[in-house]
């Protein structure tokens, strides 16, 4: 398929003429034009023969991914949710953390992000936002000073939530989650849910989330869970997850695949539902359609062409599911 057919409305996207760190150029060795979503996180690199997604690393680990074209094939067989902005109404806590963080490494407990760092401090890893913080506000710190105090504050914050304190309102399920959660059931479409979140991070939030929509363990509810593992430290175990966070593929291929046991093959029969950028370049890398909802930073970023259907709300997101 052409560029164009892959990518869709390509309104929101910025074009560049050198991508790929000087690997690519638009107009020499079969590259028509290169385009950058707005939070710069991604590259598209168009050619007669399809489009190459070059995700860049602020960590310096690059990838280059093929862009599958994508669609809906009715039944859908399984919903992939994203949990902060779209399952759950978290990110502004999350980012909190992030504005903590480079107050603690300023030594300036009344330091504020501008309302520009939004793109930057969200939809990405850990290490990802803090380096980006670090650059902007306090260049002489390093990402793993950063990261022991982020998950100093992090942990501190989630065991004054667990134990029924902590931040008011740090997470609030999103409205009509419930329903539509149940009305997927009822159908018989199996659940998965991704985060880019570290479990430490996710798990408490999940579990924070299902109690007060009264709907038992996750653990249960779900068909697949997946978060980004456990963070690496010295003298403890840590798994992969902070340099294949979205929007790199793996997140959501991993829970179509492995967690609910469905082939690339069938990818066409998978939707998943997003409210940031990252996610969304996320979903289609896998080879899914994507429904963005409001809320997150999809029209920010420039990706809002790369979703199937923009929904309102979950009864809209349904009704686009039914068909």
């Amino acid at each position: 398929m052409s560029p164009a057919e892959i990518l869709g409305d390509r309104s929101g996207l910025v074009p560049v003429e050198v991508g790929g760190d000087g690997r690519f150029r638009a107009g020499a060795d079969g590259v028509s034009e290169i385009l950058v979503t707005r939070d710069e996180k991604v590259e598209f690199v168009c050619r007669a023969d399809g489009v190459l997604a070059y995700v860049r690393s602020k960590m310096g680990y690059p990838a280059v991914y093929p862009m599958p074209a994508v669609s809906i094939r009715r039944p859908v067989r399984a919903v992939l949710m994203d949990l902060d902005g779209t399952t759950v109404r978290s990110e502004s806590f999350w980012v909190w953390i992030i504005e903590r963080t480079a107050a603690r490494m300023l030594g300036d407990e009344g330091f504020r992000l501008e309302p520009a760092d939004a793109p930057f401090v969200s939809g990405h890893s850990v290490s990802e936002h803090l380096k980006y913080c670090l650059k902007k506000y306090c260049p002489a710190g390093t990402v793993e000073e950063a990261r022991r105090v982020y998950f100093e504050i992090t942990n501190r914050e989630m065991r004054a939530i667990m134990a029924g304190g902590g931040k008011a309102d740090a997470f609030t399920p999103s409205p009509g989650i419930k329903e539509f959660l149940l009305a997927l059931k009822a159908r018989g479409i199996k659940i998965g849910l991704v985060t880019s979140g570290l479990y430490e991070k996710a798990w408490p939030e999940i579990l924070s989330a299902f109690r007060q929509l009264d709907l038992g363990d996750p653990k249960e509810f779900y068909d697949a869970i997946i978060t980004a593992g456990h963070a690496i430290r010295k003298g403890e175990v840590g798994t992969l997850g902070e340099l294949e966070a979205k929007p790199h593929p793996w997140l959501y291929a991993e829970t179509a695949r492995v967690g609910l046991g469905i082939d690339f093959a069938d990818r066409a029969s998978v939707v998943g539902i997003e409210d940031s950028g990252a996610g969304v370049v996320s979903i289609r890398l896998a080879g899914f359609a994507v429904l963005g909802v409001a809320g997150g930073n999809i029209e920010e970023s420039g990706t809002a062409g790369l979703c199937h259907r923009a929904c309102a709300d979950f009864r809209e997101a349904l009704a686009v599911i039914d068909g």
